[in-house]
């Protein structure tokens, strides 16, 4: 889950950066939004958070101490829809945008992009830097080997090309935004 975190930290330095070309006189590109939106949705909601939510973390609550399963239920479950809501109004500030290209949504666009980001690049920090350590040394072997077991299997059910598809994406705009 870490290398998806690294690839869903790709993305938020790629919308950083449209943004930051909004900024400088740039059109808000509407497609490129939505090829965006897609990917946080079906990839980083999907794909990861759905296996921390369905997989990693109810694992952590019914197997660790009292304190992963705060951390859980008030933390990271919590911010993941706080997360949710930013694109919720992303999406609709984007389509107000799209009816009528007022500076108030160009704003609410930049604003709602860049909240979605921060908050999403602190949130990965959080689960790399406390939430996957406390699970690798509180859980024991056998709980870890049917996580990535069960992961595995989500991972065979959406297929190859899933994800392949998305690499592609980054690459295309980290290409696009000149990103190393």
């Amino acid at each position: 889950m870490v290398k998806q975190h690294a690839n869903i930290s790709r993305m938020l330095k790629v919308i950083k950066e449209s943004c930051c070309a909004i900024l400088e006189g740039a059109e808000i590109d509407q497609q490129e939004f939505a090829e965006i939106l897609d990917f946080i949705r079906r990839y980083a909601d999907g794909h990861h958070h759905r296996r921390e939510e369905l997989v990693l973390f109810p694992e952590m609550v019914d197997h660790l101490e009292e304190v992963a399963s705060i951390i859980i239920k008030h933390g990271m479950l919590v911010e993941h829809d706080l997360i949710r809501a930013h694109v919720r109004d992303l999406d609709e500030a984007l389509k107000l945008y799209a009816q009528e290209p007022k500076t108030e949504y160009k704003l609410q666009v930049l604003t709602e992009a860049m909240a979605y980001a921060n908050r999403l690049q602190q949130h990965v920090e959080k689960e790399n830097n406390v939430v996957y350590p406390l699970a690798d040394r509180g859980l024991s072997d056998d709980i870890k080997a049917k996580i990535d077991q069960t992961v595995k299997d989500m991972e065979q059910e959406e297929g190859p090309e899933f994800v392949k598809g998305y690499m592609e994406l980054l690459d295309r705009l980290e290409k696009k935004y000149k990103i190393a």
